[in-house]
């Protein structure tokens, strides 16, 4: 998935890759310190794909590299995280 261009839209919270004509995204809430994930989104023709897991590892990479804390409020980052506790060290406790 690190082929795809990570964007931190910022006007519309959001991070979004770019495949062809489908832009999956993943909805956050920002503060200073801690980013909360509150929606994914990756459209039904690229489901199946493995394309919101490699986003999404793509999304936790830029949320460490920020220092932010994490706050999985999206139930499909609550359930990468189960299965990549890895990424556990992120989440606000």
């Amino acid at each position: 998935m690190s082929e795809y261009e990570l964007i931190d839209n910022t006007e519309n919270n959001q991070y979004e890759i770019q495949i062809g004509r489908f832009t999956p995204r993943i909805e956050y809430i920002k503060t200073d310190d801690e980013i909360y994930l509150t929606h994914t989104e990756v459209p039904m023709e690229l489901e199946g794909r493995g394309v919101g897991s490699g986003f999404l590892e793509q999304v936790l990479i830029d949320i460490d590299k920020q220092g932010l804390r994490l706050v999985p409020m999206c139930p499909f980052v609550a359930g990468y995280l189960k299965k990549h506790p890895e990424w556990k060290r992120l989440v606000v406790k």
